[in-house]
């Protein structure tokens, strides 16, 4: 009866180490104690870059009114510009906002402008740009362009709570707040093995990220960019959890569980 016994307490006892997961697998940031004893400086670039396709707001500030006027002509003649927005501030100046889509080959299309290059700029850049071409155009002198980007997304896969498209709310996004918008990685997630695809200069790149290194603060994927692709890979077990034979195993381990206990008290009431 005793051997019995311990049979079925070394069975449960493997049973539940299946279940164990190591805690280096799933540690944010291990070793960071040693790293950031000093403040460590921010490499990366994490200015988000116009591309091809991209929806853009174009708003114009300038204190005469009547020339910004102009600018409507690009709704009335049915091209690019789209949700006007007219406002006037505080100061008196007014202004016009329009959304443009960047072309395929990098440029917006500003009425009375034509065509500017934006693609490669961050928005701000992009604003002074248009600035200048506006001034250069005779069009305002004192021009005030601001520049925000529309439709930043992330597309976010695999072993994590919500798989989802992560809209972009600013323009410095870390992987970790795209991660945390879809509920963090589940428990079947791989920290170590997440992969980001980008699109850079006609190329797709693929970046390997490993949430469990605190070097993941100077990858050049910690920020995140517009159109960005990110897959968490399972663990291997997952498909063993899902499996017929892991429910059975789990079944049966409840089962043991139960006869263990029967076993445990017919000893105890023997031996009185």
């Amino acid at each position: 009866m005793k051997k019995s016994t311990s049979f079925l307490l070394s069975l449960m006892a493997v049973l539940l180490m299946t279940s164990c997961v190591s805690k280096k697998k799933i540690v944010y940031f291990q070793g960071s104690d040693d790293v950031f004893r000093q403040a460590q400086e921010i490499v990366q670039q994490y200015e988000m870059r116009l591309k091809p396709a991209d929806q853009i707001l174009v708003k114009v500030t300038c204190s005469e009114p009547e020339l910004l006027t102009i600018f409507a002509q690009d709704v009335v003649m049915g091209t690019a510009g789209t949700s006007n927005l007219s406002s006037i501030s505080s100061s008196g100046a007014m202004s016009n906002a329009y959304g443009y889509t960047v072309t395929n080959d990098g440029y917006v299309v500003l009425p009375a402008v034509g065509r500017v290059s934006v693609v490669g700029l961050t928005s701000e850049e992009a604003a002074k740009r248009i600035e200048q071409c506006i001034i250069d155009a005779n069009l305002i002198k004192d021009p005030e362009v601001t520049v925000r980007l529309l439709n930043g997304r992330v597309s976010v896969l695999g072993a994590v709570q919500h798989p989802t498209v992560v809209e972009l709310t600013s323009e410095r996004n870390t992987i970790l707040d795209v991660l945390s918008r879809c509920g963090d990685i589940g428990d079947s997630g791989l920290r170590k093995k997440i992969s980001l695809y980008r699109e850079e200069n006609g190329e797709r790149i693929k970046y390997n990220i490993d949430l469990t290194d605190c070097n993941v603060f100077q990858s050049p994927a910690y920020y995140v960019q517009q159109n960005d692709m990110i897959y968490v890979e399972p663990n291997r077990s997952q498909s063993v959890r899902s499996s017929a034979f892991n429910t059975f195993l789990s079944a049966g381990a409840g089962i043991l569980g139960v006869i263990t206990s029967i076993v445990a008290v017919v000893i105890s009431v023997t031996k009185k």
